[in-house]
């Protein structure tokens, strides 16, 4: 008994020790939470958010729904992100962010299998718009548990895989379309397989992470976003690439349904977009690296207009294979090189910025569907909007290219 009662001073660790040594062994390592970063965004946004893109054409077809009816569905979801943006600025978050993530990849599994039992427009409304809370909780929360940890351990190079997960989710569902399409399947089953896929997403991202949660550069709830002119340009510039991007991201594979390509050949044109957002962050860090963070955000605007202008410009099978490409091979990039110039002018309170940044992109988006389905719907075809999209993504890119900071 003696031995026992002497052993933790004989072993030279305080309790305090003992418990800090018991939790770094219970954090997962970088490597590790970036693949569940990865595997959550492919859930929540890839497939969460993104699905939608290849089945609408489907639900337009069979349900009758007009272009501006799926603008309106498109822009609950995003509606439903900027709430869960805002929500996630609140300090009531702080500690529960890997719970509140885990719990937000569960619903989004749900609410998946939820459109695909629904038929009224009243009920994808909701539907989605709680799809989009979901979705934005998830990348508001697992982005500061993967950044803050891949900070801490000097292995920023692994943001590339986190952000990947959505190339990979946009490129799961797009062969989950293709597969459908061969055996004659309706819209609901994309979205019954879509929850299946989700919920072992769930199951393989709660297993990797572990106990681990978010660690902040200072002890206690993270502190208030300073005013700073830099900052402001970025969150507008922020705001206006979510609608922008979001014009093509949903209504690409209608915009081929319309061209009366088949629908295998819009699997493909959605499966070409995923598998170029998956190593497009990686790509893109490389620029930056070279050009710098805003410069490299600037040039991936320019890039995606080429895209954005292609989809509707250049007919047959190149146009939309070019749009998939170039939108693909940009918006995820994008998304991450905005969220890291946040992170480089805030270090000290990563999730306020994230979510700040993430709700001026989902009023982007809520605005960009709405406005490109009237058009659409009004004009008879995608041209103008697609035109009033470039001319956005333009702005965002020289707004944020202001913003970088002045040599000496």
């Amino acid at each position: 008994m003696p031995a026992q009662t002497r052993w933790p001073n004989a072993s030279g660790l305080s309790h305090r020790r003992m418990h800090l040594l018991c939790a770094a062994m219970k954090t997962a390592s970088p490597l590790r939470l970036a693949v569940a970063g990865m595997l959550a965004l492919a859930v929540a946004m890839g497939i969460g958010r993104f699905v939608y893109t290849p089945i609408l054409p489907g639900m337009m077809e069979e349900l009758g729904l007009t272009p501006a009816d799926a603008g309106w569905i498109a822009s609950a979801n995003y509606l439903g992100y900027l709430v869960g943006a805002l929500a996630a600025a609140g300090g009531w978050a702080h500690g529960r962010e890997r719970l509140l993530m885990l719990s937000s990849l569960a619903a989004s599994a749900v609410l998946a299998g939820l459109m695909g039992l629904s038929e009224t427009i009243a009920a994808f409304l909701a539907i989605r718009l709680l799809a989009g809370l979901a979705s934005a909780f998830v990348m508001v929360f697992m982005s500061s548990i993967v950044f803050s940890h891949l900070t801490r351990a000097d292995r920023n190079d692994l943001q590339a895989l986190h952000f990947g997960g959505v190339g990979l989710g946009i490129a799961a569902s797009s062969a989950l379309m293709a597969a459908l399409v061969t055996d004659h399947a309706g819209w609901a089953a994309g979205w019954l397989w879509s929850a299946a896929i989700s919920a072992c997403g769930l199951a393989a991202v709660a297993l990797l992470v572990g106990t681990t949660s978010t660690v902040n550069g200072a002890d206690g709830r993270e502190p208030a976003l300073p005013k700073d002119r830099r900052l402001l340009k970025m969150i507008v510039a922020y705001g206006l690439f979510g609608f922008g991007y979001v014009v093509t991201a949903t209504f690409l594979v209608a915009i081929v349904r319309q061209g009366g390509s088949g629908r295998v050949f819009e699997a493909t044109v959605w499966l070409v977009t995923g598998l170029a957002g998956f190593p497009s962050v990686w790509l893109w860090q490389k620029v930056a690296a070279r050009l710098g963070l805003y410069a490299a955000y600037a040039l991936g605007c320019l890039v995606e207009v080429v895209g954005v202008a292609a989809s509707v410009a250049v007919g047959g099978y190149a146009g939309p294979l070019l749009a998939g490409v170039l939108l693909g091979g940009t918006f995820i990039a994008i998304t991450a090189l905005g969220l890291q110039t946040a992170r480089q002018l805030v270090p000290q309170a990563p999730r306020r910025v994230f979510a700040m940044m993430t709700a001026a992109f989902g009023i982007g988006q809520i605005i960009g569907p709405i406005a490109a389905g009237l058009l659409a719907q009004a004009s008879g075809n995608y041209v103008l909007a697609s035109i009033m999209a470039a001319v956005i993504l333009l702005a965002s890119g020289l707004i944020a290219w202001s913003a970088a900071p002045k040599s000496p």
